[in-house]
C-alpha cells in the first residue's frame, strides 16, 4: 500500500485527537505515505515531543503540533490559520476527536451534552469550513470523518454519542454532494469496538472489579456486540483512513464504511 500511496509525498495531513489511539495510529499511516502531519489533542509536551521525534526521524516528514481545544471554534480558527502560515495549508483533514460520557437520558448532563456536540459534531464542520477554501483552490482534498457503529444503530445511555455520530454521517453526506465538481472527496468510517486507551481502561476494570481474565474480560465486553469476539486493530481503522486519503478512493465520496468485525449486519 504504501508504493501506490507515495503519491501522497508532501500532502499536508491534519488529525484531530492525534495523540493517542485511531488518531495517533493514522498519524503514523500518514507519515509512513509520506504526509507532513499535524497533530492534534490533549497530552503531556514530553509525550507529544516525543510522537513528533518518532514521526519525523522515521519518516522524514515535517510536523506540527496544535492543542486546540475543539470545544471553541475560535480555537480552531487559530489552528487552521497556524497550519497555514506554517505548512501551506491542508490537504487531508481526519475529524478523528471525540467526547464520550454515558448517562439516562433524563440523568445526562445537560453540559456533558453541550460539550459532545461541541467535539463531536461541531468541530468537524468548523474544520470543513476552513479548509475547503484552499482545498477548492487546488482542486484537490480528502475529508475523513470519524463516526461509529453507533452512528448506524442505537445504544442505551448513549444519546450524545449516538446523536453526534449520526450526525456526523449527514454532515458527509452534505459536504460531498457540495465537492461533487472538484477532486475533493468526503467519507465517513464507522468503527465498532477499536483497541484503545480508552476500551484497555474497561477491559482491565472488569479484569480487577470482577476478578476475571483478559480473556474473559474481553468476552463479557463484547457479548451482544461485536461478533468477531475481538478488538478492531486500530491499524485497520488507520489503514481505511489511509485508502480514503489516496488516490485511489477518487471515486467514494458521501460514503459511511463499517470496520466493525460484522457488527452492524448481526
Amino acid at each position: 500500500m504504501v508504493g501506490r500511496t507515495m503519491t501522497l509525498k508532501g500532502k499536508r495531513a491534519l488529525i484531530t485527537g492525534s495523540v493517542q489511539g485511531l488518531g495517533l495510529a493514522a498519524a503514523q499511516r500518514f507519515a509512513e505515505a509520506g504526509c507532513h502531519i499535524i497533530l492534534n489533542g490533549f497530552a503531556e509536551p514530553e509525550l507529544i515531543t516525543s510522537i513528533r521525534a518518532n514521526l519525523e526521524s522515521s519518516y522524514g516528514v515535517r510536523t506540527l503540533y496544535c492543542g486546540a481545544d475543539l470545544r471553541h471554534p475560535r480555537d480552531i480558527e487559530e489552528m487552521v490559520a497556524a497550519v497555514t502560515e506554517t505548512l501551506g495549508g491542508i490537504d487531508i483533514l481526519v475529524n478523528n476527536a471525540v467526547f464520550r460520557y454515558s448517562a439516562p437520558v433524563e440523568e445526562f448532563p445537560v453540559d456533558k451534552w453541550d460539550e459532545s456536540l461541541a467535539v463531536n459534531v461541531s468541530a468537524a464542520f468548523h474544520t470543513i469550513r476552513l479548509a475547503l477554501p484552499e482545498m477548492r483552490r487546488k482542486n484537490w482534498g480528502r475529508i475523513i470523518n470519524i463516526s461509529s457503529i453507533y452512528g448506524l444503530q442505537g445504544a442505551t445511555n448513549r444519546v450524545a454519542y449516538v446523536t453526534s455520530k449520526t450526525a456526523l454521517l449527514g454532515m458527509t453526506r452534505a459536504v460531498a454532494l457540495e465537492t461533487l465538481t472538484q477532486n475533493i472527496t468526503c467519507n465517513a468510517i464507522c468503527p465498532g469496538t477499536a483497541e484503545t486507551p480508552v476500551h484497555d481502561a474497561t477491559i482491565q476494570r472488569l479484569m480487577t472489579t470482577e476478578g476475571l481474565s483478559r480473556a474473559d474480560a474481553e468476552h463479557r465486553f463484547f457479548a451482544g456486540k461485536q461478533p468477531t469476539g475481538r478488538f478492531i486493530a486500530a491499524e485497520s481503522v488507520a489503514a481505511l483512513m489511509l485508502f480514503l486519503g489516496g488516490p485511489d478512493s477518487t471515486d467514494i465520496t458521501g460514503a459511511a464504511l463499517p470496520i466493525d468485525g460484522g457488527w452492524a449486519v448481526s
